[in-house]
């Protein structure tokens, strides 16, 4: 993805979670997504549920609170510049999308200063992220979503599975995360001793003309033995369990659920433009088109499709 110099690389160990992007799975950058405890030994091994197909068309007259479940504004990881808030603003459903088949889901961060809950951050925008915990965890098959995205540098959104228990023992599978570099998005695996600057990750790069503002189906075929990320089908990354006992323990045989939200700035953003102002990864004029409501984050749907039958 990028050269990281050592300061960057110190202070992405010290993240609690991340994923992003490099041209080798050695490097990843210093980026980080999830959250959680100190990292534990790996729960003793667990007896895979069955995977149901899921499929999330967003055709109906607003998101599904039973599978769905909004995060909110106290939620704070990676030094990122919003609060999540639940709000027709930030989360909501849209008809009529070019190029998209049916509705789709739009995470729209949103300009708000003075809004923010916590003392202990300056998070002068509101944004959206939702997750399926609890409502829909599965462990192997194909996960896919349908993405557009707004070209804006420092902007953070995401699709992910997540494990269930302690991070980074139970998992963390990143699937697509664009930080507004327009030829590129990243893939990442996370597991204990090969978290934040040490996840095995990639980078994908677009061809000559194709954009990340257009539609493009971004997915993970997980199994037993291997990972295997892709972009519009065209795999790019693939990851065996032998490669990942390499740097530790195999986090991939218990359940996980699927992530979906739209960050701004932070570590991983900074880490790739190094903007400080006026906002840590984020230059003014991503804020003036936050301002003007032109950044979002479109999802045509999200399928998962069990593994074939033993």
């Amino acid at each position: 993805m990028r050269i990281h110099h050592w300061l960057l690389q110190v202070a992405a160990l010290a993240l609690l979670a991340g994923c992003g992007g490099e041209d080798g799975p050695a490097a990843p950058p210093p980026g980080a997504i999830g959250g959680g405890p100190t990292p534990t030994p790996s729960p003793s091994p667990t007896p895979p549920p069955t995977t149901r197909a899921f499929a999330e068309e967003f055709n109906g007259p607003q998101l599904n609170a039973a599978i769905w479940k909004a995060e909110g504004p106290n939620f704070w990881v990676n030094n990122e510049l919003q609060a999540y808030v639940n709000s027709p603003d930030t989360i909501a459903l849209r008809s009529n999308v070019a190029g998209a088949d049916g509705g789709v889901l739009v995470l729209k961060p949103k300009w708000a200063p003075g809004q923010d809950p916590r003392s202990d951050r300056k998070a002068d925008f509101q944004s959206g992220r939702i997750d399926t915990r609890g409502a829909y965890d599965f462990t192997y098959g194909k996960a896919e979503a349908r993405i557009r995205m707004s070209e804006l540098t420092g902007v953070w959104p995401a699709f992910w599975l997540l494990g269930n228990d302690t991070w980074p023992a139970t998992g963390e599978i990143d699937i697509m995360e664009f930080v507004g570099e327009p030829g590129w998005i990243s893939a990442a695996l996370h597991g204990s001793g090969y978290s934040g600057a040490n996840a095995l990750s990639r980078r994908y790069n677009f061809p000559a003309g194709v954009r990340v503002s257009d539609w493009h189906i971004y997915g993970v075929e997980w199994s037993r033995t291997a990972i295997v990320f892709s972009v519009d089908g065209n795999e790019f990354f693939r990851v065996t369990r032998s490669e990942v006992e390499r740097s530790g323990p195999w986090a991939f045989d218990s359940p996980k659920h699927i992530i979906l939200n739209f960050a701004l700035g932070g570590d991983y953003p900074f880490g790739v433009n190094g903007v400080t102002a006026p906002y840590r990864g984020l230059p003014q004029p991503t804020v003036d088109a936050i301002k003007a409501g032109e950044a979002e984050m479109l999802v045509d749907w999200v399928r998962v499709t069990p593994p074939p039958a033993p």
